[in-house]
């Protein structure tokens, strides 16, 4: 059963400096509780989420990173993914419990006077619209999920045991709040004092409504093409209406509006260990080999360091970038790992990066996603122009990550706009083909730009397209072969909420989302 902790978690960011800090208040108020929720250990790309979860879930069920064939590969780690699960749902674990947070905003908003929800609306729309983006990352991975009547104990301090919801019921009203949200935001108005305090309490767009109505409408095209085609009809309509009406539902489009939750704090350190730990960090097969290579793609630089070895007192680095061959039993892996042999990710836009921000949508994605409803729904022309935007400006996020970090390592500077241009038109992924021929590259590129930053949208997009093409050897445990299409319910939610049942027949990990049709 779900319990939903009211009592915020003890400090880990100090916020106070710059933020009303709402773990450090015993004053409950819609706009703390609003900050809360954006400062979420699950977006920001830290030790814990990446070691166990971004990397060695979804990251190796998506292939955007290396791994070796050990035995177990491919079975989740229960422990890892219950604590995923309970921080969408509690406030004292590695997540900030967006719903959680999200019933208090509810129950605090409830109290106000009329006056007092004016005030509020613009920290409630924000708030919402951070908990759906969360929320349909939960459906992503699981599929029905408690969410009508969880958090019961925070909105109204009623114990329940919360019914599953179904998947695609939960999407759908994903897809319709963040629409209102839209539409509060294209005609919100605030006072001065409203404006200096969302400013002061949003740490991710400093109080620019316009760029949370993009983000709103971004994340609701996202979800319409997750839905493209299992219901064809809906996105369809919905995504050419917001297409064809651009400055009624604009987009995140540039890439100074990208929404990257950036550390609030001075934060010192870094990711090698979570990517050492379980071999992540090495070149990833396709990726470098079918992908960036044959394209002589501008992102190798900064994406991977050649790697190499250590030869007395020289330093012997590779002659190009190598990547793992996911074919190799473990054992001939481990000895080319030793050997320094493979390509291995960038220091300065990775390993040592701790300027590193959470990705919560890039404007690369938005065009990407617009490609593919062009070329399905549209002409190829407009297809082909939102899909060299995306590339370029997946091409510029590479080398912002990179030149942002505080490293020692050398930061690159970025292609120039021919440059780009010239490899939009010459190289491998040269937008042409048949419509299908097409539609793989949109696929494949945005599963490029996605990589292990956004691990989770990378192994949700693979599975509705079946793109990029890869090939997973098996592991040779019974049962856990290759990746599964979901995960499973934590123990605690089969052992302790009696609605566990209705959705038990289908708790299984070769079970699909509904939205997993192709």
């Amino acid at each position: 059963m779900l319990a939903i902790v009211a009592t915020l978690s003890s400090c880990k960011d100090q916020l106070g400096d710059l933020y009303l800090n709402p773990e450090q208040t015993t004053t409950p108020s819609v706009e703390k509780f609003f900050t809360q929720i954006l400062n979420n250990d699950r977006i920001y790309p830290k030790y814990w989420d990446m070691r166990t979860f971004a990397l060695t879930h979804a990251g190796v069920f998506s292939q955007v990173i290396s791994f070796t064939n050990d035995k177990f590969i491919y079975r989740e780690q229960a422990q890892y993914t219950e604590q995923r699960w309970g921080d969408f749902y509690t406030t004292n674990g590695n997540g900030s419990g967006p719903l959680a947070h999200y019933r208090e905003i509810e129950k605090q908003y409830a109290k106000l006077s009329a006056t007092e929800k004016q005030s509020a609306d613009v920290f409630v729309n924000a708030a919402k619209v951070a908990m759906l983006e969360q929320t349909a990352q939960m459906v992503d991975l699981w599929g029905d999920i408690p969410f009508s009547e969880a958090g019961m104990l925070n909105l109204n301090g009623s114990i329940t045991s919360p019914k599953f919801d179904d998947a695609k019921e939960v999407y759908y009203t994903v897809i319709a709040g963040l629409k209102d949200a839209s539409n509060y935001f294209a005609t919100a108005n605030l006072s001065s004092v409203t404006a200096g305090s969302f400013k002061k309490q949003d740490i991710l767009f400093q109080g620019d409504i316009t760029k949370w109505r993009r983000l709103a409408n971004s994340l609701r095209l996202r979800a319409l093409m997750r839905i493209s085609v299992v219901d064809e009809a809906k996105a369809k309509a919905e995504v050419l209406e917001m297409l064809n009406n651009p400055t009624q539902y604009p987009l995140l489009e540039e890439t100074t509006q990208n929404a990257l939750l950036n550390p609030v704090t001075t934060y010192i350190d870094n990711l090698r260990n979570a990517f050492y730990e379980s071999n992540n960090h090495l070149g990833a097969s396709f990726l470098l080999d079918k992908v960036l290579k044959p394209a002589n793609d501008p992102r190798i630089a900064v994406i991977y360091d050649k790697g190499g070895r250590q030869d007395g007192s020289k330093w012997v680095a590779n002659a190009d970038y190598n990547a793992m061959p996911l074919d190799l039993n473990s054992t001939d892996q481990a000895t080319n790992i030793t050997n320094g042999k493979y390509a291995v990710l960038d220091s300065a836009t990775f390993v040592y990066n701790s300027k590193l921000p959470g990705v919560i949508f890039t404007s690369a994605e938005t065009h990407l996603l617009k490609a593919e409803a062009y070329e399905r729904w549209g002409t190829t022309t407009d297809a082909a122009t939102a899909y060299n935007k995306g590339v370029a400006q997946s091409i510029a996020y590479y080398y912002a990550l990179n030149n942002l970090s505080n490293s020692t390592a050398p930061k690159l500077t970025a292609p120039s706009a021919t440059a780009v241009n010239d490899f939009l038109a010459n190289s491998t992924i040269k937008y042409a083909g048949s419509s299908a021929q097409k539609l793989a590259l949109i696929w494949t590129q945005k599963w490029v730009q996605f990589g292990f930053m956004q691990s989770v949208q990378a192994w949700s997009e693979l599975r509705r397209t079946k793109y990029p093409q890869l090939t997973f050897v098996a592991d040779n445990t019974s049962g856990f072969a290759l990746p599964p299409n979901r995960l499973t319910y934590p123990g605690r939610e089969r052992t302790f909420n009696p609605n566990y049942s209705a959705v038990s027949a289908k708790d299984t990990r070769d079970a699909k989302i509904f939205w997993d049709v192709k």
